[in-house]
């Protein structure tokens, strides 16, 4: 028989607040929650995805059409170009915000009015499985919260974390080179706020339980607008302490568990997904004994097979692959190889060598992208992300240059991204190919800027009607790669994965269906020299019948070989 919910919650909250009356919070949180004390839990390691699931990421207002809300446009070209193509759609931050693109929120109950309302949430949300941020660890100084922290009432006097310029930080990991502390006056004199991201983004003070009621409550609210995927942004930064890291600590993996706990007994098909830019092994912790996440970003992903196809050599990205353990069922990876932010460089800790991080970044530098930088325990500053577009990212290799395999490199990214082991997620700059917007990052002044352009819808349609157009030639690649990914078992994102061994010019692994019915062998030419590849080598099954479901080819005979261009990829099915 399954413990009762209040006592499990009661049981949680009291690692994260031993010396309150965690009874009476229990109750508060489920009250909040509308839930009841007994209710039963959802079926155990269920998965809320399949094959069939992809992921579109994209601003409010990347799309937009004159005298239209930005919504109304999105939800249009959801539904013109891509109803097909993707299940979920990640909306970043829709709310009111005050720097940042969004993540600087000052209310969370609220659409920005600039980009439409309620109702234009819940129309997309009716269509495909919506993904909103919660943005967990920090709020913007120019909320009604932090107007009230500055007054010292309620709510919001005691919401915002302080610090003193006595207390030990030495040992604080730091993402910016901003200063950790930032003094505020208020009704009660000068503090000390602890500012994670930077001095606009006040983190909360999770130490007072009134602040997980209040996201509890506005989590019920997205649930009811909708929303059925949480990202949890930058959650690994959620409870600070002095003289500690304040990162990864056990309440803020204690406050996951409590978030997933109320969201799958609300929402039993609700996801909750980390969002934690850290090395490897910190960020597999987030998925827990398969109680926490639901599906954490796998974020080496995109720096490795970025080094990968510029190197033309695949040794790490194998490495690496060989070493992810596969997930539990109820939990998963979320695939992507560019997103809203850049390329993180603390993912390759462990991965890559210094010297081969500061080659990487010396060619993204040469393809015109720019570096940011984190400020390390000791007070230097260190690389922290590659702000650039993927598109430019993978203009050539390091001994060649920029060529006319750009593009060619640009899909076989992608053909990998969808074949591994997880969702796959596409940001809506990477499924329209488009390159380093420089205008807008100097009109910003944020290097981020580079890959959060706009475009005009009318434009959008002009280029992809263009068959030259490269924006079209990689839009219709992708749809057509994507469609046949949807309909093969083997790439349930819980499917068997093992690594093959083929060189270090060619990457390749064989999925297998859950039910084992169906063998798809994935292997990608990642160099810019045309490769051989034994079929005794990939071990196929000679009494099936084996087809590459990219081109149709049939293999008739199993003792020859296939020969693959540079930066071409196969997927060896024997279930056409």
């Amino acid at each position: 028989m399954s413990e009762p919910l209040k006592s499990k919650l009661t049981g949680m909250l009291d690692v994260v607040y031993p010396d309150l009356d965690c009874g009476f919070l229990a109750e508060k949180l489920l009250k909040t929650m509308r839930l009841a004390p007994n209710q039963e839990p959802p079926p155990a390691h269920q998965n809320n995805w399949d094959e069939s699931d992809v992921v579109l990421i994209t601003y409010a207002d990347t799309i937009r059409r004159a005298d239209e809300k930005p919504l109304v446009t999105l939800n249009e070209f959801l539904t013109d170009c891509l109803a097909d193509t993707v299940s979920a759609v990640h909306i970043l931050p829709f709310f009111p915000f005050s720097s940042d693109d969004g993540f600087s929120v000052m209310d969370y109950l609220a659409v920005n009015e600039s980009h439409g309302n309620w109702d234009d949430i819940e129309r997309i949300a009716g269509d495909f499985k919506l993904m909103a941020d919660l943005v967990i660890n920090h709020m913007s100084a120019r909320s009604r919260w932090f107007e009230n922290f500055r007054k010292r009432v309620d709510p919001g006097k005691d919401y915002f974390f302080e610090a003193s310029l006595t207390d030990d930080l030495s040992a604080v990991v730091r993402p910016r080179t901003s200063p950790l502390l930032n003094p505020v006056m208020t009704e009660d004199g000068e503090r000390y706020v602890w500012c994670t991201f930077s001095e606009d983004q006040v983190d909360l003070n999770f130490a007072n339980p009134q602040v997980l009621v209040e996201f509890v409550a506005i989590i019920r609210r997205y649930l009811e607008h909708g929303v059925i995927m949480f990202r949890l942004d930058a959650v690994a930064f959620l409870w600070k302490e002095p003289g500690t890291p304040s990162i990864h600590l056990q309440q803020t993996h204690e406050l996951i568990k409590i978030l997933r706990l109320l969201i799958e007994h609300h929402s039993p098909q609700a996801v909750v997904i980390t969002e934690t830019n850290v090395p490897n092994r910190e960020n597999l912790t987030y998925l827990g004994n398969a109680n926490e996440a639901h599906v954490i970003y796998n974020f080496s992903l995109p720096p490795l097979l970025i080094h990968t196809l510029i190197t033309g050599n695949c040794r790490h990205l194998k490495t690496w692959l060989m070493s992810m353990p596969p997930a539990q069922m109820g939990t998963t990876y979320l695939n992507f190889i560019a997103s809203h932010d850049g390329v993180g460089l603390r993912p390759t800790d462990g991965l890559l060598s210094e010297e081969e991080k500061q080659g990487l970044i010396n060619t993204m530098e040469s393809f015109g992208g720019k570096v940011s930088y984190r400020r390390t325990e000791d007070g230097r500053d260190q690389p922290y992300e590659m702000n650039i577009a993927l598109y430019d990212a993978l203009k050539g290799t390091v001994k060649g240059g920029a060529d006319h395999w750009q593009l060619p490199r640009f899909i076989c990214a992608h053909t990998v991204m969808l074949a591994l082991e997880g969702i796959p997620a596409f940001y809506i700059h990477s499924l329209l190919a488009t390159e380093n917007d420089y205008e807008r990052a100097e009109h910003t002044g944020r290097l981020r800027s580079i890959n959060r352009g706009q475009w005009n819808l009318d434009v959008i349609e002009s280029e992809l009607a263009d068959p030259l157009s490269h924006h079209s030639k990689a839009f219709k690649e992708l749809k057509r790669l994507i469609a046949i990914r949807r309909r093969q078992p083997a790439f349930h994102p819980n499917a068997t994965q093992f690594t093959l061994h083929l060189g270090l010019q060619v990457f390749g692994f064989w999925r297998q269906s859950m039910r084992r019915d169906q063998s798809i062998f994935c292997i990608h030419n990642i160099s810019d020299e045309v490769q051989q590849i034994a079929l005794s080598d990939i071990n196929l099954i000679g009494t099936d019948e084996w087809v590459d479901l990219i081109s149709g080819l049939r293999l008739d005979d199993l003792s020859g070989a296939i020969t693959l261009k540079p930066y071409q990829s196969v997927w060896l099915s024997n279930r056409a």
